[in-house]
């Protein structure tokens, strides 16, 4: 296979991008949301020039010699340009093959178990419990996860005691048989405070606590995994392979959670899924918002054989995230009981808005 273009379609939050072979077929991807426009620079920069007329018969091994190429620049922006590329081939391999990217990676179409995720922090604890009781009855989720601490924080709370309030208003309106409640910590704590928290986690009946510890610091979470019974999560930021490695061996947390697009696709994502599994740990990945990170999402859990017990599903609406409307032509993002649901449509199964399209900033890389 050869790339003959590379486009992108993008605004400051979003950027698609749209691959077409030397066939003439083609395959829709996305680079990591936020500040999408400078990352789009990045993947016709850094990246198209190494790939434009490329045979690409491994995918691994091009998206490694693309790395090589820009030893100089090693790190997050390269990681989220190269997501377009591999998620824009995935999705032109299953158009070819009639496939969703799930069946491509040996899974199937069906449901996937969905976690409310609250990203917000401005918000009380009473009010808090009362949107997870709404969306309890509405969409019938019974997972739940909620804001502690303040990101990067520093041990400092987003105002006096709220974590201490929420962790049990939260627990006292939801907690039933069959319901997880889950926390997020941001990177806010020391170890000593992470463990504090944590027990108040644990004494309330919560299941998982996340980047309780600065996350580029793997031994303060071993620590605070070492000292607790709940699961201790994290990897949403990282995009380093080596990284990774290090922190599944030392056992720095107890269920991983790369972000597809942080991490630069498909392929890069299966090789912490595979180091996971070598290692016995489960895999919840990182989707915060409603662009193609869930979608991605939602193939892979259907595909690996050690995914976490759910997925990671957005709460939030215009007020938090207004850019994550319109995108497509309709949305892949039904919840009903509860759950995703994963089409058997060809690809990624969902076609980009041209509305949007019109209205974003448009660049392409071509053979000569």
């Amino acid at each position: 296979m050869k790339i003959k273009r590379i486009e992108t379609f993008c605004n400051e939050f979003v950027g698609f991008v749209r691959v077409t072979d030397e066939t003439g077929a083609q395959g829709w991807g996305q680079v990591s949301t936020y500040h999408s426009d400078i990352t789009a620079q990045v993947l016709h920069r850094q990246v198209a020039p190494w790939t434009l007329g490329a045979e690409i018969s491994d995918l691994d091994d091009h998206l490694d010699r693309i790395a090589e190429r820009e030893h100089k620049f090693p790190g997050s922006y390269l990681c989220r340009a190269m997501c377009g590329l591999d998620t824009a081939i995935w999705d032109m391999r299953g158009r070819v093959a009639g496939k969703p990217v799930a069946a491509l990676l040996g899974g199937s179409a069906g449901p996937l178990r969905a976690y409310a995720s609250s990203m917000k922090r401005d918000i009380t604890p009473a009010q808090e419990a009362e949107r997870f009781m709404r969306l309890r009855d509405q969409y019938g989720f019974s997972a739940f996860k909620f804001r502690v601490g303040a990101e990067c924080g520093r041990d400092q709370d987003e105002w006096p005691n709220r974590t201490e309030e929420i962790i049990p208003t939260i627990a006292k309106a939801l907690g039933a048989p069959g319901v997880d409640l889950l926390a997020d910590g941001n990177s806010c704590y020391s170890p000593a405070r992470a463990i504090e928290v944590g027990r108040i986690m644990e004494d309330n009946g919560l299941a998982h606590f996340e980047e309780p510890c600065p996350y580029w610091l793997l031994e303060q979470t071993k620590e605070v995994t070492d000292a607790l019974s709940i699961d201790v999560t994290g990897g949403e930021q990282d995009c380093d392979l080596q990284v990774w490695k290090r922190m599944i061996d030392m056992r720095a947390v107890d269920i991983v959670q790369p972000d597809i697009c942080y991490l630069g696709g498909i392929n890069r994502t299966m090789r912490v899924v595979r180091m996971a599994a070598d290692a016995g740990l489960p895999v919840t990945p990182h989707a915060a918002n409603w662009s193609m990170v869930t979608l991605f999402t939602m193939h892979l859990l259907r595909a690996i054989p050690n995914g976490g017990k759910y997925l990671e599903f957005s709460i939030e609406g215009a007020d938090y995230y207004p850019w994550q409307y319109g995108l497509f032509r309709k949305s892949p993002y039904d919840i009903v009981d509860g759950k995703a649901f994963v089409t058997d449509e060809p690809g990624w199964g969902v076609e980009i808005d041209p509305e949007w399209l019109a209205k974003s900033t448009y660049h392409v890389s071509e053979m000569n």
